[in-house]
């Protein structure tokens, strides 16, 4: 009986990585039984990126992800998650609000219309905060987060934004006058889930499939800086909206993805954060009180005299040949990066599972330390001069988290192995950080 639901719930697992649950068996009365379906998708992430990674070699005899993009996107992925360790997500804390002081319907939560009604309505909610993201600088800041990366793999779907969730709520509102949130928390999560699988290059034409359906094929267009992708295929789950508010594009031309202007880094928090100070900047250059305001309520092209959206007359040509960046760097860095990156990622899982147990101040310390390990890695991946200095930092930070029991290892068994490689890897940058001040100090002379 027990191998029967773990098989039962392996399968639903995996079901809802494509929103093939039945109403029967995903509807809820209470917010509370709802299922954390994205957390636990976590083996099936892992699983199809395994899977994606060994069809690739076969099939390219190339791997279709590097140790740096694909380490920045899981990066990406993990802070974006952070704000949940403190709070109720923002969509979901915002949608019980407006449901409980000004619903004007109460769909009932056991029937199969109110769930079909509530898939659709969410994934027509998603269109439209998904194309407002691109049309609204202030809010494309948060989301060229999940653009910035120069390969399309499924690592790249987990590239998202810290600071969207704080304004994407408001396109939900609507729904929230009629649909249960029980019902809402569930299609918000399988809406998220199935756009996991599509961000592949391994998966070509789906015959009748692509007419209805957002696809592999649709969205690599959506990624695409060609002129012929941008602002296109804003759909989550179905394609249909963008058929009927023409912002439809088929793949044509070779997609080249990434940022109109790529930002060539992998440090997490210019990754997150660069666009912000950028329209900050931009503001600046512009007298008139309208100018800046429009800087960051219009398009992200817009310029004066241009219209809304403004245009892509300034784009850098796209010719096909563009190759993505990927520095090369010593093979111990990046074995090292591996391991380290692995250490973190014990950690984060720790502290989401025990988030109930700990106090908010371990919570707050632990995640200034998954910052600071991740901002470290990317310096080192960047291979920034200041790289060595952080790092030696960290590994303080490190060490003493081990003597103090709040970092575990791997595995019990490897816990002197750990607390070894931790300590050899502080002496490592403390050499590193040692010779640069001498080097420093002998141009000085």
């Amino acid at each position: 009986m027990a191998e029967a639901m773990e098989l039962g719930s392996v399968s639903r697992g995996f079901r809802a990585m494509f929103s093939m649950l039945s109403p029967n068996e995903s509807s809820f009365e209470k917010v509370e039984d709802v299922p954390p379906y994205v957390q636990q998708a976590t083996p099936f992430f892992v699983g199809l990126m395994v899977v994606e990674l060994v069809v690739g070699m076969l099939k390219t005899g190339a791997s279709v992800v590097t140790i740096s993009d694909g380490i920045t996107s899981i990066s990406a992925g993990m802070i974006s998650r952070l704000p949940t360790l403190v709070m109720r997500g923002c969509e979901l804390s915002a949608y019980m609000y407006v449901w409980d002081r000004f619903r004007l319907v109460e769909l009932p939560w056991d029937s199969a219309w109110t769930w079909w009604f509530t898939f659709l309505g969410v994934d027509f909610c998603y269109y439209w905060v998904h194309r407002f993201a691109h049309e609204v600088s202030v809010l494309w800041a948060a989301h060229q987060v999940h653009h910035s990366s120069e390969y399309y793999n499924l690592t790249t779907a987990l590239r998202q934004s810290l600071t969207q969730q704080f304004t994407s709520w408001i396109f939900y509102m609507p729904l929230a006058l009629v649909a249960p949130p029980a019902i809402f928390a569930v299609h918000i999560q399988l809406n998220l889930l199935y756009q996991f699988w599509i961000h592949t290059e391994l998966i070509n034409d789906l015959g009748p499939l692509e007419w209805i359906f957002n696809t592999p094929k649709h969205h690599r267009v959506h990624h695409g800086r060609n002129l012929y992708c941008i602002d296109k295929n804003y759909g989550g789950i179905l394609i249909i909206w963008d058929r009927l508010f023409d912002t439809f594009a088929l793949e044509s031309d070779k997609v080249i993805y990434g940022l109109v202007f790529p930002i060539r880094t992998f440090e997490i928090l210019r990754v997150q954060l660069h666009y912000y100070f950028y329209l900050w900047r931009k503001s600046k250059y512009y007298k008139k009180i309208n100018n800046k305001l429009s800087t960051f309520f219009k398009g992200p092209s817009w310029k004066p005299g241009k219209p809304r959206l403004g245009d892509h007359s300034n784009n850098p040509k796209v010719t096909g040949e563009e190759v993505p960046h990927d520095p090369s760097w010593p093979l111990h860095l990046q074995v090292y990066v591996v391991v380290h990156f692995l250490l973190v990622l014990a950690i984060y899982h720790d502290v989401f599972e025990r988030k109930m147990m700990l106090s908010q101040l371990t919570i707050l310390g632990m995640t200034g330390y998954i910052l600071l390990t991740l901002t470290a890695l990317g310096y080192i991946m960047d291979q920034r001069p200041t790289a060595a200095f952080l790092e030696m930092l960290r590994c303080v930070v490190m060490v003493t988290m081990l003597r103090f029991g709040y970092m575990k290892p791997l595995l019990p068994s490897l816990a002197v192995p750990t607390e070894a490689f931790v300590s050899l890897s502080l002496l490592f940058w403390g050499l590193q950080s040692v010779s640069q001040l001498l080097s420093i100090k002998k141009k000085t002379v």
